[in-house]
């Protein structure tokens, strides 16, 4: 987190945000055979059965401390990043009980997927986003992810930002062509529609850059505010793509707040009548 503060400087950041992952869920690896990095697999069972770690809260705003004891200069904001929070609400609560985070993200890793009558495996099955690939058609992937995200932005109230509505995008198989949001339009405003309605911001991912369409839609469907997350997992990664996706979201209409750690806004024209002629 130091090595991250400090990029943040030499890149003249004004401030960053740690939202540290907290996921809830075991998730069944589809092969179970393939080979892990070192983070992932020390969680993951001989059957790949993961079960992720509960987030050290306690270090976690030590560290944080830490580094605004030494980067005074920059503002560092505490969050955290909610997997599935309307499938785990008491676990949810509790944790946040905890944090006092400000910033907290809400988002979808996981999609539950049901399976036609008289198939193999009958019934939901759960699937890591990506290694859904694997057993279903690139399409269903993502429509049924965008159906979860519709869950869980009228499931839930404890986020204030949706993480990454193009995930699955990141996992998308070479061999299906490229990947065309137009094909989800329905399934992606849908989603947007939702979030839009319960008055919470979309986060700008530029791990792998948002679509400008879907910030188009995201407007359209009447939403008001947005953020930004280079999702860097690594110091060299912070703000990658971040000036390219300023000025994406600023030809959609929407600007910065007055704060560098503010929501960006849509801007609105309000047309005023003229006076009465005399």
């Amino acid at each position: 987190m130091e090595r991250t503060c400090a990029r943040a400087v030499e890149l003249g950041l004004p401030s960053i945000a740690f939202t540290e992952h907290a996921e809830f869920g075991i998730t069944t690896l589809v092969d179970p055979d393939r080979e892990l990095p070192d983070w992932l697999s020390q969680y993951t069972d001989p059957d790949g059965v993961i079960t992720p770690p509960a987030l050290d809260v306690e270090g976690y705003l030590a560290s944080v401390a830490r580094c605004r004891e030494k980067f005074p200069g920059l503002r560092i904001l505490t969050g955290v990043e909610l997997s599935e929070p309307h499938w785990h609400t008491r676990r949810t609560a509790e944790l946040l009980d905890l944090g006092g985070f400000d910033r907290v993200l809400g988002s979808v890793h996981t999609i539950r997927h049901t399976e036609e009558p008289g198939t193999a495996a009958t019934g939901v099955r759960e699937y890591d986003a990506g290694d859904a690939y694997h057993v279903l058609a690139a399409e269903t992937v993502v429509r049924d992810y965008l159906a979860e995200v519709a869950r869980l932005a009228t499931g839930s109230d404890v986020f204030h930002v949706l993480a990454h509505i193009d995930y699955p995008i990141r996992y998308w198989p070479t061999d299906a062509g490229p990947c065309d949001p137009h094909a989800f339009e329905e399934e992606y405003r849908y989603a947007l529609r939702a979030l839009a309605g319960t008055g919470r911001a979309l986060e700008v991912n530029t791990r792998v850059p948002l679509h400008p369409v879907i910030v188009g839609w995201w407007r359209e469907e009447g939403g008001e505010t947005l953020t930004f997350g280079s999702d860097a997992h690594f110091p060299e990664n912070l703000g990658t793509g971040l000036r390219e996706a300023a000025a994406m979201v600023e030809a959609a209409g929407f600007r910065p707040g007055a704060h560098p750690y503010d929501l960006w806004r849509t801007t609105r024209v309000t047309a005023v009548p003229a006076p009465p002629r005399p």
